[in-house]
């Protein structure tokens, strides 16, 4: 494979694009259809089959059958690891049509995309693979005449809802233990980003997952998602995107069968460097990279940069600095830094949140306007603002892309108290040489994740999730499969 730009270029237009569901293991072309259309040139890119509720009730409909009457359930949790094993090597073998598919349908640069997002994704598979038969049921010690099982069964038909930023890593998160646990799934990703879930499906088939084990419907979520959330069938909804849509999904759960629903939601992460930091310009670059990094289209992203008062400027500067020097250009060039914003319509809001900041009294030091529209791409310069109010909507609603608020500090308290200071409780970083002080301020901090002296750092040993409106329940790690089993005692008198 030629990895320059132009041999990226020519490998794309090789790429043809299916726009099917997959369901019960068949192409199926119901419902409407709908363009997506390449946030890196305004291309055309594929027609994909729109998803109604009709569709959904099919593809729930053979999960079920799969599930109740299926082998999946029912094979020994080694060969279930077999196969998602044998998926990992063909995603594998298809890594650059994969990574091409995403860098095309949603602006991530191809080297984030190939050698990211799709290590991510076969990591991940390989994982839970490997993981599949080394779960352990409990026998506690009960009276002589008695034998107590605690036995953790798949809970059944599993609904997968997920977002366009990372549209594979995230959808590994959830199907592979899913799959791990015996259960059968339906997914349903982003309208922005069906077409390399549509090809992971293929890839799954080939695999040898048997049909209706795995089943992906394209869709919008006003009508598939809905319909998903809604179906009595389905016993676990898991959903990453925004928290004004997770609200629905647990709406749609008290309105249907009162389905598990695990949601991972929004962030407003603080990131929050002192003067002991071990390495100042070390903490200003990672704190750029941080913001900058998937164009800022990351619940993750440490939007706001929190500094002690006595180095926020040197720290800001260097982040100025980087900011300016950020390479922004088509995400098939391996030299691009930072890709297209998903759509036109993202791009609005997000400059939306910029011309309010503006309004608010915060200070503009870089970016904050459209480039390289003559490519008809969608492309936003990288944003800091400084100056910033705390309470202002810069420094509390989500803007979901490359814009960086700083606020200052004087002393430990008002970090933390700032850092707390929202709905949002995803993630948070800290930079300190002191042990004692991070310890104590991991403790204080409302995170699911708190990074100290790095960020967007782990793997998956460890679990990812959030706290109040961030969301419930964890991705990775051994603890993802307690969404996804249900505990059954069994009490025996001998």
């Amino acid at each position: 494979m030629d990895v320059t730009h132009d041999g990226w270029i020519r490998r794309a237009e090789t790429l043809r694009f299916t726009g099917s569901h997959l369901i019960d293991g068949r192409a199926h072309d119901g419902g409407g259809a709908f363009t997506i259309v390449s946030p890196r040139n305004g291309h055309s890119l594929a027609e994909v089959a729109d998803a109604g509720a009709a569709e959904v009730d099919l593809a729930v409909a053979a999960a079920r059958r799969a599930f109740d009457d299926g082998p999946w359930p029912r094979l020994a949790p080694a060969e279930r690891g077999r196969t998602l094993l044998r998926l990992a090597d063909l995603i594998e073998e298809r890594r650059v049509d994969l990574a091409l598919t995403v860098s095309l349908e949603m602006g991530k640069p191809i080297t984030d995309a190939h050698d990211i997002e799709l290590r991510a994704l076969i990591g991940t598979f390989r994982w839970y693979g490997q993981l599949a038969d080394k779960l352990t049921d409990e026998s506690p010690h009960t009276p002589p005449d008695t034998l107590a099982l605690v036995t953790r069964e798949p809970a059944g038909v599993v609904g997968a809802v997920v977002p366009w930023n990372f549209p594979l890593t995230l959808a590994g998160w959830k199907i592979a233990p899913a799959l791990a646990a015996g259960c059968t799934v339906v997914l349903k990703p982003s309208e922005n980003s069906p077409l390399s879930a549509l090809l992971l499906a293929r890839i799954a088939d080939e695999a040898g997952l048997p049909p209706g084990v795995l089943n992906v419907v394209a869709g919008h979520g006003s009508v598939a998602g809905r319909a998903l959330g809604l179906h009595p069938d389905v016993d676990v909804l898991a959903f990453t995107g925004s928290t004004a849509v997770g609200r629905h999904y647990l709406r749609y759960a008290a309105d249907s069968n009162l389905k598990r629903v695990w949601l991972e939601l929004g962030g407003k992460s603080p990131n929050i460097i002192l003067p002991d930091a071990p390495d100042l310009e070390q903490a200003a670059a990672t704190a750029a990279w941080g913001i900058f990094f998937n164009q800022g289209e990351m619940c993750t992203a440490p939007s706001r940069l929190l500094v002690h008062a006595s180095v926020a400027e040197r720290v800001t500067e260097a982040v100025v600095e980087r900011a300016r020097a950020l390479r922004v250009g088509d995400p098939l060039d391996p030299a691009t830094e930072m890709g297209a914003l998903v759509g036109q319509d993202h791009l609005d809001r997000v400059l939306d949140h910029i011309h309010t900041a503006v309004d608010d009294g915060a200070r503009l030091r870089t970016g904050g306007e459209r480039v390289l529209a003559e490519t008809g791409g969608v492309y936003l310069r990288p944003t800091v603002f400084d100056h910033v109010d705390s309470r202002s909507a810069l420094a509390r609603e989500e803007v979901f892309g490359p814009v960086l608020s700083v606020l200052t500090f004087e002393d430990l308290d008002e970090a933390v108290a700032l850092a707390n200071a929202t709905h949002y409780g995803l993630a948070a970083g800290l930079w300190t040489s002191d042990l004692s002080t991070a310890h104590q301020v991991s403790r204080a901090l409302r995170a699911g994740t708190v990074w100290v002296n790095c960020y967007e750092e782990g793997d998956l040993t460890v679990p990812f999730g959030g706290m109040k409106q961030s969301g419930n329940g964890r991705d990775k790690s051994a603890h993802a499969l307690e969404k996804y089993t249900e505990l059954k005692t069994t009490w025996i008198q001998l």
